[in-house]
């Protein structure tokens, strides 16, 4: 019987050495999985964000993320649709997408800000909008400029462009960066060449090719149901048609400078006659009659649909138009795959023999973190290491293009996207607004046709006549109160004129209005700012 019991105690024993024998070679196995010599996914999580001193890299759960952006299109990408979801996969994310047609965005935007409840990254298409200047300042919105520096892409971001969509100097988003040059005239390179015409060089030949577009039947099929030119109810600041095209007729860039001070562009003859102008096409129905409610998701219908010739936009708009035409053509077995049937100016020149062209600020709104939604730096950055990663050269492609082998395909290096405009529509299309591109746009591309290089000639050359704002990165109190009244003034009166629904006497007391409402003490304070050199 002893001899059982001591045998049985030796058992007890070597199970027990050998069970702390086990824990000692799991613990030194765990201290160096956290030395420092895992160059991989430790060091993406320190930079991204754990936040942990050590740096030890474990597994976290996907980060939940809604996105407020806007849409173009009545057709978009659902949550954990393809590429949303092979997204989620490569940043470690579950993702609702929150669309709001982009022509009433500024509306949906200032009811979310004031609900409380907003997203975790929320689109700003106006980052000197009351609201927005409001909120930023009363601490709804993360600062995000100190934290820029940690991140690979970002810390890229440009000092000029971080200038223009500053705060007070500070930055409470992740801008959008944009060419400076991107704004022009787009138009049916086909119906040129139909009807004989040359590109136009002024205000004449840009009037004379819209009334040929109506008048010459341009598409060929006998019938009177063609038009010049599109707009829509969208009054987007740096990309609507009208904004464009004052310029053509000397108005300002928002506000000009006389005599060392600084007049709204209202003020300026060249917008009367800018607005007169746009009267006229009105009035010749050169223009589509419903564009001050027409939403802007439907810009391009017209054009491609052999409705409307001209787009006032951005350039590389035309290269979009062109593929969805050759799509079109393509499924009623008309294409003609080398021909181009688009094509693009800078713009024309006005009564000066001068070109003028309106600027982007560098920037195209900016992607802003509210606090109430993302309530830890830690979870900051998170967010700001997902907005990070969006610049990589493999998210930008995806974000743009979708997924190899389902959306495009590889061709010499370039890029052949599938013709199917639903599939694109429905699992691509959008989701490119989420992208900073910061530095650049790293991308692979579509190959470059002449149509796309002539694109990229015209953004380059339109630098050389932008007509900057004096006044973009001043921070008017008097805006941040009565900014959007006082657009809003202006906007509807110059709908309400080009369709007839005032004259130019209702146009000037508009103009009165603006004044007695706020105008006056936003252009005091403005040249204050001004003076000041805006501090």
């Amino acid at each position: 019987m002893k001899m059982k019991r001591s045998q049985g105690s030796r058992s007890v024993k070597k199970g027990l050495f050998m069970l702390l024998a086990m824990i000692m070679i799991l613990s030194v196995l765990s201290g160096c999985g956290g030395n420092g010599e895992n160059t991989g996914a430790g060091q993406k999580e320190t930079a991204g964000d754990s936040g942990k001193a050590d740096g030890t890299a474990k597994a976290e759960e996907p980060l939940a993320l809604t996105l407020m952006l806007p849409i173009f299109k009545t057709n978009y990408p659902k949550d954990g649709s393809p590429v949303a979801a092979k997204l989620e996969e490569l940043t470690n994310t579950k993702i609702h997408f929150e669309w709001v047609p982009n022509a009433s965005y500024a509306d949906k935007f200032n009811i979310t800000l004031a609900s409380g409840k907003l997203p975790d990254i929320m689109y700003v298409g106006d980052v000197k909008a009351s609201s927005f200047v409001n909120a930023a300042r009363s601490g709804a919105f993360w600062e995000v400029g100190p934290y820029l520096k940690d991140y690979p892409n970002l810390s890229g971001a440009k000092e000029v462009i971080l200038n223009n969509s500053a705060i007070d100097g500070k930055n409470y988003g992740i801008y959008r960066g944009r060419a400076l040059g991107r704004n022009g005239v787009v138009f049916r390179k086909d119906w040129m060449e139909k009807l004989g015409l040359e590109n136009p060089k002024t205000v004449d030949d840009f009037y004379n090719m819209l009334r040929a577009f109506k008048e010459q039947d341009p598409d060929g099929n006998g019938q009177a149901d063609t038009y010049g030119m599109v707009l829509v109810k969208w009054t987007g600041q740096w990309a609507s048609g009208f904004d464009t095209m004052k310029l053509w007729f000397g108005a300002p860039n928002k506000w000009g400078v006389q005599e060392g001070k600084l007049v709204p562009e209202h003020e300026y003859p060249g917008y009367l006659e800018a607005l007169k102008f746009m009267k006229k096409l009105y009035d010749e129905q050169l223009i589509n009659a419903d564009f001050a409610v027409m939403d802007s998701s439907k810009w391009n219908d017209p054009v491609v649909n052999n409705k409307a010739g001209v787009i006032v936009d951005v350039v590389d708009n035309a290269a979009r138009l062109d593929d969805k035409i050759h799509a079109a053509l393509q499924k009623e077995g008309k294409d003609e795959p080398e021909r181009h049937y688009m094509d693009v100016i800078g713009g024309v020149s006005g009564a000066d023999g001068a070109l003028h062209t309106l600027p982007t600020s560098g920037f195209s709104g900016m992607l802003a973190i509210p606090k109430s939604s993302v309530k830890t730096e830690e979870e900051l950055k998170r967010v700001l290491t997902f907005l990070d990663r969006l610049n990589d050269e493999d998210l930008q492609t995806m974000l743009n293009y979708g997924i190899e082998g389902v959306h495009y395909k590889l061709v010499d290096g370039y890029i052949e996207r599938s013709s199917d405009t639903v599939l694109l529509e429905s699992e691509v299309e959008g989701l490119n607004q989420m992208l900073p591109f910061i530095p650049e746009d790293k991308a692979k591309q579509v190959k470059q046709t002449p149509l796309r290089l002539k694109q990229t000639e015209v953004q380059k050359t339109n630098e050389a006549t932008i007509v900057t704002n004096p006044a973009e990165a001043l921070i008017s109190a008097v805006y941040t109160q009565k900014g959007s009244q006082l657009d809003n003034v202006i906007n509807d009166a110059r709908i309400k004129f080009i369709v007839g629904q005032i004259d130019e006497a209702g146009l000037k007391s508009a103009f009165e209005v603006w004044r007695k409402t706020g105008g006056d003490e936003l252009v005091k304070e403005m040249n204050e700012l001004y003076a000041s050199g805006g501090k």
